[in-house]
């Protein structure tokens, strides 16, 4: 009993400074002096160093480019590489009141319409400044039909309100308005609301679609078949998600047409060392700008059934057909007229978007995916990962509903809508005749005809001599065609992107170069891009091409 009292009593053993202070007021500063450190600034490495003579350590960085995850390190990015870092540094100089030859850099890198200075759709806007601040709603400034899609959008989202978050696939009023869309797009083909997902743009649902597909490791591993050349997303988020790239070519000879026999070869090539189980497609052709056929629709559809492939199908510029002889045709739609056996048990993803079309709202991130087939337990599994980011932007989701809900016939916006839509897409078809056929009139330059989408993806020679140049550059291998868009940046200030950023055949060089400017500035740019083209030509014409490859020598 006493043991225990007098262990009771004992204070615990403290080192014998610290002991030393217990009980006592700190010692009081001197007048002016500065405050004593506190907390963390106590234990700064830097002040220990100094205090002890112990030279300081740096802290290594815990992330760093070797501990970095190597899938993201292997993504690139092209639209937005190099060249328009290069861009970029270029428009701050210019600010800066440097003078070179000069005075402006053209971005035609990147299909950003409202950047290149097309006007918005005034209902579009109208509907989504209403339902940002419903406020407006008593203003006579604001047609009725506007007001009343504000209000139908408004009512859906909680609290009234399009700043709160609306369900992981969408606000249910705007998929079934999407669902309609698809119902009379595809000519009374039907469309259930409970298959459409409201995305991030389309870009959100393709990687959604992907991280479902992607699994396996070694000969199982996924693969994913994509077109070449093709939107850099794909082959980004094919690295990302370390799954197994699979090209086929398109047929450059053929208008950038899709060869069934080129994807029978790339899929049992790729068989021998990956499990191809996805067929992505873009059409409109993105970057080579064609509209496939039915028949090749078909050929695809078939060839999907056959190997058991789920298809997803990049339709983002379904509005953007600008050749009579050519027409959109779904692949949804296609697939529902090949018959039931297809229709029922070919998996099919499509997707839409806001930023493209006529309205070209790539900064409201709206778009949509129609997913079909998909066994229902892997489509709750789709749901669960969609809940993960809450929600698309609901603003972005408004602007999706007007785009697939617009003014009808007998409502008052329906003639300026429908003026400001045909307006927009017969000066893109304009301007594709015209980057074709000046692109033509260029000696060394081959362009296809500009179909559909807002791209020319011409063929460009450039000379032996520029090719050894740029695979020696600096003792670092450079594509050739980044070396002739790198030149073409710093001399006119025009900025394009390399064809080897989309993929292409070996052997032949391309640039991908948006037909978004305004007629008069893309005039200006063809016209400095011709001037480019020919110095560049006569500067390396000491060696002649060979006679052998006639689809690169100059006209």
């Amino acid at each position: 009993m006493h043991l225990v009292k007098h262990v009771a009593q004992r204070r615990p053993l403290l080192p014998r400074r610290a002991a030393s202070s217990l009980g006592r007021q700190a010692p009081r500063e001197a007048p002016g002096s500065p405050p004593r450190p506190v907390g963390t600034k106590r234990f700064g490495t830097v002040e220990a160093s100094a205090k002890t003579g112990a030279p300081a350590r740096a802290r290594e960085k815990s992330l760093t480019v070797a501990t970095l995850n190597p899938q993201v390190k292997a993504v690139e990015y092209a639209v937005r590489g190099p060249i328009v870092l290069k861009a970029g540094d270029i428009e701050r100089r210019l600010l800066q009141g440097e003078k070179l030859s000069f005075t402006d850099v053209i971005k035609a890198n990147i299909g950003d319409a409202h950047a290149m200075g097309q006007q918005p759709i005034t209902f579009l806007r109208q509907v989504v400044a209403l339902c940002c601040f419903p406020e407006l709603l008593s203003s006579p400034a604001f047609p009725d039909d506007a007001k009343q899609r504000a209000q139908r959008i408004l009512q859906d989202c909680g609290g009234q309100s399009i700043g709160s978050y609306s369900a992981s696939q969408g606000l249910q009023c705007i998929r079934r308005d999407v669902a309609d869309y698809i119902t009379h797009r595809d000519q009374g083909v039907p469309s259930d609301w409970n298959n459409v997902y409201l995305t991030t743009g389309a870009s959100d649902g393709i990687m959604s679609i992907l991280k479902l597909v992607v699994s396996g490791r070694g000969p199982s591993r996924t693969g994913v078949m994509i077109p070449i050349p093709q939107y850099p997303l794909y082959s980004a988020a094919i690295s990302e998600l370390d799954a197994v790239h699979i090209n086929y070519y398109l047929d450059e000879d053929n208008c950038w047409a899709l060869d069934i026999e080129e994807l029978q070869r790339a899929y049992l090539d790729a068989k021998l060392h990956c499990q191809p189980r996805v067929l992505c497609i873009i059409n409109p052709g993105n970057p080579t700008g064609q509209v496939q056929t039915k028949k090749c629709i078909e050929e695809v559809l078939h060839f999907a059934y056959e190997e058991n492939l789920l298809v997803m199908a990049d339709e983002v510029y379904q509005d953007n057909v600008y050749l009579p002889d050519c027409q959109f045709h779904s692949f949804k739609k296609v697939l529902y007229e090949m018959g039931p056996e297809y229709f029922n048990g070919v998996e099919l993803v499509s997707f839409h978007s806001t930023s493209k079309g006529f309205t070209g709202e790539c900064g409201f991130r709206g778009g949509y995916m129609e997913v079909l087939n998909m066994d229902p337990q892997v489509e709750a599994q789709l749901v669960k990962l969609l809940s993960v980011r809450l929600c698309p932007p609901v603003p972005g989701q408004a602007a999706m509903d007007v785009i697939v809900n617009p003014p009808k016939e007998h409502e008052p916006s329906y003639a300026q809508f429908t003026k400001e839509k045909s307006s927009v897409l017969d000066v893109l078809a304009h301007k594709a005749k015209l980057t074709e056929q000046f692109l033509n009139s260029v000696p060394g330059i081959k362009c296809n005809p500009v179909q559909g989408a807002m791209y020319a993806f011409p063929q460009i020679f450039i000379p032996p001599r520029a090719i050894q140049e740029a695979l020696s550059k600096h003792s670092l291998s450079m594509a050739p065609d980044m070396l002739y868009c790198l030149r073409l940046l710093e001399e006119t200030g025009i900025c394009v992107v390399p064809g080897s950023g989309f993929g292409q055949r070996e052997g032949t060089f391309h640039f991908r170069m948006t037909i978004l400017p305004s007629p008069e500035k893309l005039q200006v740019l063809l016209g400095q891009l011709k001037g480019f083209h020919l110095r560049f030509l006569e500067e390396y014409s000491q060696e002649e091409p060979d006679s052998s490859r006639a689809s690169e020598q100059p006209d």
